[in-house]
């Protein structure tokens, strides 16, 4: 018995040990990392920790044991969350939706701003533990009242799941905001990659309905705003730059949406968009609404095609304005609110909230845009991780911050 154990430790290590030097050697070959990178080391043993999570993930989910982003949810659910004695942090559910309230202890004598904010992680990764450390922080540091929303994910849950549930959870706290000491003229919300992407969505639709409370301003940090042009400038320039890769992108894109991954590539070159729909929103998806300083002196401008019908059939979803809010009507576009936008300069979807900010301006929309020169997918959320903090994650933070407080 004792020897059959041994056996099946020594498998095990085999195979642990086999998956490092197969994402070890795959990393090195692949990952590219900017020179005006800080503390690139650093964000290597990152990104390969979660590369390796990834492959493992995949590899249990080809062995039918489990599914990779379930597999992932087991692995971020080991997070631990810091207690704040300044901070009042009340779990609760708005209808079948959970959701954190956090609240500053100290007494306010005049209603305060109200902060919805949804996190991030394409669908898979994020909670509200994970962003815990967030919420607390903006709470704290703009003595506003903040609900982080805990939307449905991966793997049981695909599009609209995360839509619906973030706008009901909006909609109910901005019905209520008396009852959570909100000031109803001061109330922002706010979301990080995925959780950007939502903040257009239900910020358009917010937009629409007349009996409920004024948005005074959204946030988007480093969202994704459009499933239709991946030749973009960011796209071909940063697709190997940690920690949001191209091939990562698209499969968490695919997933959520429920389109097969094969494809993918039709996806990824634009094949799947007919030549008309091309020319309706070429005006609004084009590279030519890129900064020239951004697109480098070898970049091309896109070419979309050769057209596949099939793969349109499969993937035409993704034109809809609840997965696209970059093909949103200008009527709707024209009534939102001031507006913040955030990107990372090496990140692969910096130029969706480039394209998102001509789209905003063109409708009169005051927009306020700050874009980290040396910030990376995802650094916002490392600002108190110790160890894997970055000095762009203060400085995403910190524009975040001071945008909010000017509200």
């Amino acid at each position: 018995m004792a020897v059959l154990w041994l056996v099946l430790l020594g498998g095990m290590l085999t195979f642990f040990l086999g998956v490092f030097v197969w994402v070890f050697i795959q990393h090195l070959l692949t990952v590219e990392i900017p020179s005006t990178l800080k503390h690139p080391v650093k964000l290597r043993i990152l990104h390969f920790s979660i590369q390796y999570l990834i492959t493992l993930g995949t590899i249990l989910e080809k062995l039918r044991i489990c599914s990779m982003p379930a597999f992932l949810l087991c692995i971020q659910d080991l997070v631990i969350i810091k207690k704040d004695p300044n901070m009042l942090v009340t779990d609760t559910r708005f209808g079948t939706v959970p959701v954190r309230l956090f609240k500053p202890k100290k007494v306010s004598s005049k209603l305060r701003r109200g902060i919805i904010f949804y996190h991030g992680g394409g669908g898979i990764f994020g909670s509200l533990d994970v962003y815990h450390g967030l919420g607390n922080f903006l709470a704290r540091e703009t003595d506003s009242v903040v609900l982080l929303v805990g939307y449905r994910k991966l793997p049981d849950h695909h599009h609209p799941a995360i839509h619906l549930d973030c706008l009901n959870a909006s909609i109910h706290f901005l019905k209520n905001l008396q009852t959570y000491g909100v000031d109803p003229s001061r109330v922002v919300i706010a979301g990080e990659s995925v959780g950007g992407w939502v903040v257009a969505t239900v910020t358009q639709a917010l937009a629409c309905q007349d009996k409920i409370s004024q948005i005074r301003a959204q946030v988007l940090i480093t969202p994704m705003l459009q499933g239709v042009n991946f030749q973009l400038p960011s796209q071909l320039q940063k697709h190997n730059v940690p920690l949001l890769t191209r091939d990562l992108m698209i499969t968490f894109f695919c997933r959520y949406l429920n389109i097969d991954l094969s494809w993918k590539n039709a996806i990824l070159t634009g094949a799947c968009v007919p030549p008309d729909i091309w020319k309706k929103y070429n005006k609004w998806l084009s590279s030519d609404n890129i900064p020239q300083r951004f697109k480098g002196k070898d970049f091309s401008p896109e070419f979309l095609g050769p057209f596949n019908e099939t793969a349109y059939l499969e993937t035409k979803h993704v034109l809809d304005e609840k997965i696209s809010p970059l093909l949103a009507d200008d009527k709707i576009i024209a009534q939102l609110p001031d507006t913040f936008l955030l990107s990372c300069e090496h990140d692969i979807i910096r130029d969706d909230t480039l394209l998102y900010k001509k789209r905003l301006e063109d409708q009169g929309v005051p927009v306020t845009w700050h874009n980290v020169e040396d910030g990376f997918h995802g650094c916002i959320i490392f600002f108190d991780k110790q160890f894997f903090s970055f000095p762009c994650s203060m400085n995403a933070l910190n524009a975040t911050i001071s945008y909010i407080k000017g509200m």
